[in-house]
């Protein structure tokens, strides 16, 4: 009896998968898309900043670094009435922190308290809006040498070299019972560090025209010492400070990165 034929198989074909690779046209093509939206970004809506100082402990840290929304704040007519069509848009409130322009330096980042028509005192570091205390969360007080006009305002006696005089003329004009008035068009600004800021306290309101933009995020933050922050303390350990995790771990304040601004 003959064995059974057995079928051969059938042959087997590899499939090709080709991969289309980007010509040089083409890449240079999406780089430029690239660009533009960047530049597009950078130009009307974001821009990066870098806190250099303490004024604003605990809400911004010294090295920080911040993308600030340049639309949200922007004036009304022509190509802003285009562009806010596509972002939302705001006029300032009572405790958004906010990007100013300023003498010196060109740009400020501080706390607005007060509005047009506020009524503003100060007492003991405390403030107080038409008559009723703020419930400052933000605030820090860290201790410093004894400074009346800064924890009692307004005042009506010159005891700080650091105010402004024309302002110093212009704050008494506009004290009543006590009680500063936010002139029209006007904010008055506070650095959440109130014993370490130099504000609206020492030389005078914002334009609302100078007020530019609106802290969103805080993108990176380098590790740097604040000359105010006495609640640090030093650091005493013994040993060989070299290994990688450690290196990295003190070059930048991890947890702050992509943290919100309020």
């Amino acid at each position: 009896m003959s064995a059974p034929t057995q079928t051969p198989a059938p042959p087997t074909h590899r499939s090709h998968i080709w991969q289309h690779l980007p010509t040089v046209p083409e890449a240079l093509a999406s780089l430029m898309r690239t660009v533009v939206v960047a530049l597009f970004l950078l130009t009307f809506v974001l821009q990066p900043f870098l806190i250099p100082s303490e004024s604003m402990e605990r809400t911004l840290l010294v090295g920080d670094f911040l993308l600030v929304n340049k639309q949200i704040f922007a004036p009304a007519g022509g190509e802003r009435s285009i562009m806010r069509r596509l972002m939302p848009y705001r006029d300032v409130q009572r405790g958004d922190v906010v990007v100013f322009h300023h003498p010196d330096p060109p740009y400020l980042v501080k706390r607005v308290v007060g509005v047009p028509g506020d009524r503003i005192r100060i007492e003991d570091g405390r403030v107080s809006i038409n008559g009723v205390q703020l419930n400052e969360p933000y605030a820090a007080f860290e201790p410093i040498a004894p400074n009346q006009f800064g924890e009692n305002f307004p005042t009506s006696i010159y005891t700080d070299p650091n105010v402004d005089p024309t302002w110093w003329r212009e704050l008494q004009s506009l004290t009543r019972n006590g009680e500063l008035i936010v002139p029209a068009g006007e904010y008055f600004m506070l650095g959440d560090n109130r014993n370490h800021s130099k504000d609206s306290r020492f030389w005078g309101f914002v334009p609302r025209q100078d007020i530019i933009a609106r802290p969103l995020v805080i993108y990176f933050s380098l590790r740097r010492p604040s000359t105010t922050d006495v609640q640090q303390a030093a650091d005493d350990r013994l040993g060989h400070d070299r290994e990688l995790s450690t290196r990295l771990a003190a070059f930048a304040r991890w947890k702050r990165i992509f943290r919100v601004v309020h």
